[in-house]
């Protein structure tokens, strides 16, 4: 996303009207984040990519950093929390599964869906997604977790399992 400075360069457009413009970006994210709210369950794969693109597409599509986050949901597959894990470099984000563990088991959780984002765009999965994926997959199936999903969010969102 441009910044205010960037904004200003437009012919026209000094910094009041680039602060009003990103205000109203950053209000059409958080409407977008608001609707997500309201899904009362996640039932269908198409749903947990609407979910994922609603909530989460606005701020990490375009991020410059690896943000990795878990939706934490109820026995009824509705969102009951969502939570940032870790936020990393261009290219890499450390992930706990103890964190989300702790997270999942705060919130009495059921289930969770993986979340993170690739800032080059890309939406395939790294060997250590899929890693990841599988460590953390191994790990829930142990304490009566599932995992539903991991979800990678780049130009456009893709699944990995």
């Amino acid at each position: 996303m441009a910044t205010i400075s960037e904004i200003c360069e437009i012919e026209g457009i000094g910094i009041a009207k680039a602060a009003q413009i990103k205000a109203a970006l950053e209000l059409g994210k958080r409407f977008y984040q608001e609707s997500a709210k309201r899904h009362k369950k996640i039932k269908r794969p198409e749903e947990v990519i609407n979910y994922v693109a609603e909530y989460y597409g606005p701020y990490l599509r375009e991020a410059q950093k690896e943000f990795f986050s878990v939706i934490l949901l109820d026995i009824k597959n509705k969102p009951i929390h969502n939570v940032e894990l870790s936020k990393g470099s261009i290219n890499a984000s450390a992930v706990d599964p103890k964190e989300i563990i702790k997270e999942a088991t705060l919130r009495s959780a059921s289930s969770i869906i993986l979340v993170h984002n690739h800032p080059s765009g890309r939406t395939e999965p790294s060997e250590e997604d899929t890693k990841i994926t599988n460590c953390i997959t191994q790990a829930y199936n142990l304490i009566g977790i599932k995992v539903l999903d991991h979800i990678i969010i780049g130009k456009r969102e893709g699944l990995i399992m």
